[in-house]
């Protein structure tokens, strides 16, 4: 089932994103995590494309578990830069046959020197290649998309990096996920301009409960959102004072907040970013559902 088909204006959803263990030996604690959480029976969860070292295979058998042995509707990151139609086409049929039928269509990252080997030729150079080319090759699957509250770290500005969200749900996609932000307001302000733009398919905040200061200082300066210097100076205090166990405290206590005023004002649901972490997600919800 498309993920779209299951999203009701009536009752709000938790949705999680899970990225694959490093090596196969850690699979029976990966698997146990999405067992702990199944509890929380979220509308779908997000399998990361080859991160931290994994491949699309498994990528492709990891979905396919969580699919089949939890029952959880599962999304796959599907990323097409470096890729050929042939390849990505390959995955698409692997994934239909193993019965998931949603993927986030995601450009892919740069190599930190900039350059990037593309078999040619391929039309494949941005999420919105990708969206199209599902959609004309794979119409029944569900495709959802990557936005950004404090613009994509490569657009020129806000507008133009609006104007690409709006192409890729206007090839196809079907709903968007926004990436992290710590200040709800982010949100709200790109939602505003998003409907005013023309757009109108649901964009789903993406919640990241913090659990590190060094970490998190690293995420945000890769992926360009910012942390309010309030929320920022609270880490760095618990950090002084209590270390680890205590930045994790309030970062969880953070994101709990702003999902509870994230659903309060109405959102669709909120996409929770798990870190592999159940603990940490189970506190981060509890009392929100």
């Amino acid at each position: 089932m498309k993920i779209i088909d299951s999203i009701n204006p009536e009752k709000q959803f938790i949705s999680l994103e899970y990225f694959p263990p490093k090596i196969r030996e850690d699979w029976p604690a990966f698997f146990q995590t999405v067992e702990r959480l199944a509890v929380l029976k979220p509308l779908f969860a997000s399998v990361t494309y080859g991160a931290g070292g994994s491949t699309n295979v498994d990528s492709l058998e990891i979905v396919t578990r969580i699919q089949q042995e939890y029952g959880i509707e599962t999304m796959a990151h599907l990323t097409c830069l470096g890729s050929n139609s042939d390849e990505v086409s390959k995955f698409l049929s692997d994934l239909t046959a193993a019965g998931v039928n949603n993927v986030l269509a995601l450009r892919g990252d740069l190599p930190q020197d900039g350059t990037v080997e593309t078999p040619l030729p391929s039309p494949l150079q941005y999420a919105s290649d990708l969206v199209n080319l599902i959609k004309t090759e794979f119409p029944p699957m569900g495709i959802g998309v990557a936005a950004y509250p404090e613009v994509h770290p490569e657009s020129a500005n806000a507008e133009a990096d609006l104007s690409y969200l709006k192409i890729k749900l206007d090839n196809g996609a079907d709903f968007a996920i926004t990436q992290l932000f710590f200040d709800n307001e982010l949100y709200h302000s790109f939602v505003r301009r998003a409907r005013e733009a023309g757009i109108i398919k649901p964009i789903i905040p993406g919640i990241l409960p913090v659990v590190s200061l060094k970490v998190i200082k690293r995420i945000v300066s890769l992926c360009g959102a910012t942390i309010p210097p309030d929320f920022l100076a609270q880490l760095e205090e618990a950090d002084l004072s209590g270390g680890a166990a205590a930045v994790q405290k309030v970062g969880i206590a953070h994101a709990r907040r702003q999902a509870a005023e994230l659903l309060k004002a109405g959102v669709p649901g909120v996409h929770i970013y798990t870190l592999n972490r159940s603990e940490v997600v189970l506190n981060l919800v509890d009392g929100l559902q």
